[in-house]
Parts: structure tokens; sequence; C-alpha cells
């Protein structure tokens, strides 16, 4: 039975379907709650049932049944322009052996839910149009409300929080084929499912994992297209990723065989885990033994595979380019093997050390053999560094070895700007790689160096592999390279096929800008309100257009237009002003968290303006905000004039690390800590006419950010 949903045995009033020897009948889904126990058909048409009750709307119970829906769609929530507000589940599969095909399900918290359906099989079905998240998150500033949380699901935390196309849970032997999900957040999550086949599935342009595993072991995923499954990324901007992936794997999923699929332009492509369970344990628990091999993990927002805190894993032939961080990080990883990937141009958004090909953090006994380095920031980097918190976990305190004992034998480098950097790392072996036109070839402390061994290692090959599936999605979308064609709208990654525009609400300086997206036509501005021009008022998609500001002063506006009979808006508050920016470097001596005194001395130093900005929008990431100021500790003092309508305001701030902010000498925002990216905001009333506004920030050390905007409270 599925844990929380025991009630609705009692208290849902069942509908059955046929019965004990009863042939196949056929169906309409007119009510809530009909429950099949025999074969069944259901008859086309489009059906609007909500679950009214939130235990499900079709409930098949009975062992070894087959229901066709023959191409007819159960639909929840109606209103697509709200996918947040879908709730309840579609069907309810509790029998085993059931086979279910043919079925569209969307308006949904979940749309298909299996439980303890040993030897199920899902095919032909269209699990699109389920829940999503709205994202805060937009072009110019990322919210850290949109971090996804996936390290526990022992209590159905995924379906619950966000949602799934199909979820099947406490269930072996079971075959997903020809899956379809799009404009949602999960296609499939599989909890507790051993020794499957999930083949020829196409979950793509999801806003969080395409397929997501779950303690679940032993499974061959072949052939499937995760691409597009993404959140937390502004090209040029940031790339957090905000842990969305392709394939998620999660707490002690072992033996899992994953092959020629393609998981391209997602947060991670694959983002696997050992668990916080296995962490909590002395032995060699973890997320082991998978083999990855055949497949594209490339443009992903952060790392192509990310699988920290593992045994034995072997990642092998898979295409890994141009994804922001590095193309493999593997933390803590022991008796890894890395073998024959084409691993180019990674690590060009990177956050300081973590970048390139493949990053390893205190791993060991691991073997990076007869892989293609090409353009990557780095190469390989090894290195261990403290890690005090890490060292306490019981897992680590049995296992850990430090970095060491690791191999780069047959690679190929080629104009990497290092090709393999080393720190505090021990007992590394290069043998029989080849190095041209690289910046740097080895780099490493007085520790580490290596040991350069002659000679050729022994021949190497790919292994054979099972596989299951039709379809070849790698390079299927040869078309979209690149993660400049990553676009995340409110609601996701913008999957180019119907007309968007992003972002929907613009907040900044003098001007913004938007994109109108479209597969192909024509734009036309119909109306604008407020002082603004917007430029150009028509022409050809996709189309980046300009919103600037007329007027001194904040002001909020409103633009409509239509691509072909397609009606689209966008809405924001702009603000002209003249911000008079100075940097600081600081030290301990002068602490803004803990020396107010010295500080301020430092900010009422000579007086002095280092740049004259139309907004406060800075996304420095690691980088020093100016010459002659470091990238770590420095200071921002931000001052301006602004003229503002009578009216209530809000007042917001991104901010990594501290912020403070005043108006009129008063106070309104003061979040003096250290910390990630987060989000700030006040509300004040003003007087027409012009406010004097301050901003103080500082940044410690890692990431750093600082904007701010203005909107009218009401919106």
């Amino acid at each position: 039975m599925i844990p929380g949903l025991l009630w609705f045995v009692v208290l849902a009033t069942w509908t059955p379907v046929g019965g004990a020897g009863a042939g196949p009948v056929e169906i309409v889904l007119d009510r809530d709650n009909i429950e099949v126990t025999t074969d069944t058909l259901v008859r086309p048409g489009s059906y609007a049932v909500p679950d009214a009750d939130g235990n499900g709307v079709v409930h098949i119970t009975a062992d070894g049944v087959t229901v066709d829906f023959q191409g007819a769609e159960l639909v929840g929530f109606t209103d697509p322009r709200q996918p947040d507000a879908c709730t309840g589940t579609g069907v309810v599969i509790t029998g085993e052996g059931v086979t279910l095909r043919n079925a569209k399900v969307r308006g949904f918290k979940v749309g298909i839910l299996a439980h303890g359906a040993a030897r199920l099989t899902v095919e032909d079905v269209d699990v699109s149009g389920n829940f999503r998240q709205r994202l805060g998150s937009t072009p110019q500033r990322e919210d850290p409300r949109d971090w996804l949380s996936p390290h526990g699901n022992d209590e159905r935390q995924w379906p619950t929080a966000y949602g799934a196309g199909l979820c099947v849970e406490r269930s072996d032997s079971v075959v997903i084929r020809r899956v379809r999900a799009r404009a949602g957040q999960n296609g499939i999550i599989l909890d507790r499912v051993d020794d499957s086949r999930v083949c020829d599935n196409d979950c793509s342009f999801l806003s969080g994992w395409g397929l997501a595993l779950w303690r679940s072991s032993r499974n061959l995923i072949c052939r499937n297209a995760f691409d597009f499954c993404i959140r937390g990324y502004s090209h040029g901007v940031y790339n957090r990723g905000q842990d969305s992936a392709g394939i998620l794997i999660f707490e002690q999923c072992c033996g899992n065989i994953i092959a020629e699929n393609s998981a391209t332009h997602c947060g991670d492509g694959v983002f696997g885990f050992a668990g916080l369970e296995a962490l909590s344990r002395r032995h060699r628990a973890g997320s082991n033994d998978n083999l990855l091999i055949g497949n594209d993990f490339s443009y992903a927002a952060a790392h192509g595979i990310e699988m920290t805190f593992g045994f034995g894993n072997r990642f092998i032939a898979n295409r890994l380019v141009g994804n922001a961080i590095c193309g493999v990080w593997a933390g803590y990883s022991q008796d890894t093997l890395i073998a024959g990937n084409v691993i180019a141009e990674n690590g060009h958004a990177g956050y300081r050390v973590e970048r390139g090909g493949v990053n390893i953090e205190h791993g060991s006994r691991n073997v990076i053999r007869n892989n293609m380095f090409r353009g990557n920031s780095c190469g390989v980097f090894l290195w261990s560094d403290e890690d005090a918190r890490l060292m306490n976990e019981p897992w680590v305190q049995a296992n850990h070895r430090g970095s060491t004992d690791n191999r780069l034998l047959a690679n190929t480098f080629e104009g990497d700007a290092i090709a393999v950097q080393l720190r505090e790392t021990v007992r590394t072996t290069l043998a029989a790689n080849t190095m041209t036109d690289v910046g740097v070839k080895v780099d490493a402390d007085e520790v580490s160096r290596p040991e350069q061994v002659d000679g050729i290692p022994r021949p190497w090959q790919p292994p054979p592999y099972p596989t299951c599936g039709e379809t070849r999605p790698v390079g299927a979308r040869e078309h979209l390279r690149g993660r400049e064609r990553i676009v995340v709208t409110e609601w996701g990654p913008y999957d180019f096929a119907q007309p968007a525009v992003s972002p929907t609400r613009l907040l900044g300086g003098r001007e913004a800008e938007f994109q109108v997206l479209a597969p192909g036509g024509r734009f036309r501005v119909t109306r604008v309100d407020g002082p603004v021009e917007v430029s150009p008022a028509e022409g050809d998609v996709p189309r980046q257009v300009a919103v600037a500001l007329t007027a001194a002063g904040v002001a909020p506006f409103r633009v409509e237009l239509a691509v072909g009979g397609t009606p689209l808006a966008v809405a924001g508050t702009l603000c002209r002003a003249e911000w008079r920016v100075r940097h600081f470097a600081w030290d301990q001596t002068c602490d803004p968290r803990t020396r107010p005194r010295k500080w301020q001395a430092l900010l009422d130093g000579p007086a002095r303006v280092d740049s004259l900005v139309p907004a406060v929008a800075f996304d420095w990431g690691s980088r020093a905000p100016r010459e002659n100021v470091p990238a770590d500790r420095f200071a921002t003092l931000a001052t301006a004039d602004i003229r503002f309508p009578a009216g209530r305001w809000r007042v917001g701030t991104i901010s990594d690390d501290g912020i403070r902010v005043w108006v009129d000498d008063r106070r309104i925002i003061d979040d003096w800590t250290w910390h990630a990216p987060r989000e700030n905001a006040a509300v004040v009333d003003l007087d027409a006419g012009e406010h004097a506004f301050r901003v103080e920030h500082f940044e410690i050390d890692g990431h750093a950010t600082l904007r701010l905007w203005f909107e009218p409270a009401g919106g």
C-alpha cells in the first residue's frame, strides 16, 4: 500500500470496472475513483476529471491486466498557465504484472503512480503537462529558493514536493519504454526499483530531473533522451544548475548500466551521490559499480558527470563537451575508471579551483586512461584539502585515503590551458600521455610530484555491455549545440516549440532586454504602457528586444506583443539613475562583522569614485571587482539620488555576502552575514521626489554577487 494513501481504501467510493473472469471492457473516464480489475480499453477522447480526494482518478488494482487508453487523455487541472497548481494523481497502479499503454495524462502533481507493481510495463505514454514549480530566478539574477533538495526521499519527498510524470515505487522487473514528458518538472522517478529496463523514452525540456533514481540498482537505462532538464542557468550571468539533472542517482544506487543516452544542456548530465545514509555508515556504502557508457553529457550548467563518494564506477566512451564547470566531478571517489571519453572545452565558467575536464578531490586508486582532452581550462586536476566537516562523517573516517594512488595513462591533451594539475596529492602515476599545444604540461606542488613511467600501458578496449531500445538519441539534437541555446523561463527551459518571451518580468537599470522566442514567424508590439521605448517594435523571431526608460527616476511599464496569433506580455520596473560606486580591499583588522568602527573608517576614507554605473547589477563570480582590489575580502559602496513617484515600493537585493541598504538615512535591509547568494527585500512608502540610497556590501570568499532593484509593492 502506498505510504500516506492508506486511508483511501476505506474512504473512497469505488466504482469497479470488470471482475474476476471478465473479458476486456470499454470504459469512459467520466468520474473520480474508477477501479480497474480486468483487461480494459478506454474509449478515445479527452476527459477532464480532477482527483478530488487526492488518491488517484483511475486505480488499476488487479494483477496481470492490460489497460489500453487508445490515445485517450486524462486531464486533472485544466489551466496550463498555472502548472504549479496541479494536484492529485491521474492513474494509480498497485497490481502486479500490469501493462499500461497509449495513455495521455496531464494536469496532476503525479501523472502515473505505481507502487508494489512488480513486472509492470508502461509503454507509449505521454505524461507531459504535469506539475512544475514557478521559478524565481530571472536572466538577470539567481533566486536561491529555486534550488532542489534531492537528499531525502524515503518518505516520498520527491513526488510530494516536486511531482512527476511517471513515478514507480518498490517495484522490480519493470519495463518503461517510449514515455514522453514535456512541460513539467520531473519525467520519471524510480524509487526502490531494481532489475528493470528503461529505454526509448524522451523526458526532455523539464525544470528538474529527466530520470531520478533512489535506492535503485541493476537497471538498464538505454537510448533515452533527457536533454534540457535544467534550471539555475543564465548564459554568461550564472551557471549553478540548482541540482537539476538529466539523470539523478541518489542513495546507494548500484550496478546500473546507463548506455547510449543523451542528457545534454542539463544542470548536470548525471548527478550521482552516495547518499546521506551512506555517509553515516562505515562500510563500502555508496552509489557503486555503475557503468556509464556511450552517452552524451555535454553543455551542462555545472558538470557533465558528477558522481561522488562512490566505489568502482566506470565512465567509458562518453562525450563530455562544453560543460560550464567540469566534464567529470568525482570527489571522494575510489577505484573509478574514466576511459575512452571525449572531454573537451570544459571549465570555462568554473568556480575557483573546480574547473576543467576531470576534477577529483580526495580520490584514490582512480584510473584515467585513453581519453581525448581538448581545450579545457584544466585537463585533469587532482587535489585534497582540509574539508573538516566531511572528515567527521563515518564513511570518510572509514574509507578516506586522501588524494593518492591515481593513474593517468595514454591520454591525449591538446590545447588545454593546463594538462595536469596536482595539489596535496601523492603517488600519482603518469605514463604514455601525449601533450600538444598545452599551456602548462604538469603543475604540481612540492608534495605532489608525479612519477613518470616509461613504456606503453597494456592495450585497452571498451567492455561489451547489454542494450535495449531502438532509438538513437545521441546526436539527435545536434542543431542545438552549445550552452548559449539554454533559455530558462519562469516555468523552466524553453523547448523551441511554441512562442514565448523570456523573461516576462524585467527589473533593473535604465534599460533591459527580453527575448521573443518561437520556432519561426514574426512578432509585433501591440501596446506599450509606461515611459519606455521598445526596439524593435516588430521583426522576425527569435529576436532580442530592448526596453529603455525615457524619463529620469523609477517607473513601471508593460509591453504587449503578438507572435502570429499568440498574445504575450512583458512587465517590470526600470530605474534611470547614476550610481557612484567605490570598491575597497579589507582584512581582519577591519572585519565588517566584528570591527564596525574600523569598517566605517574604511568607508569614510578619501572620497573617490571608481565608476559611475546605471544600476547596481554586479555578478563577479570569483573575479575581482577591479584592478588592485582582490577577488576575496572586498567591499562595495554604492550611492545614488533617485526620483520616485509617490507610493509603496519594494526594494530587493541579491547578495553574496553581507548587504545593507539605506533610503534617506533609514536602514531598510540588513543581512550583514557570510552567506550564499540570498534575496532580501523591504517595503517602503515614499513621497514623490528624490530619495537618497546607499548600499554597502562585503565579500569574504568564493562566489560574489550584488544586485538591487525596485518594483511597486503590489506586484
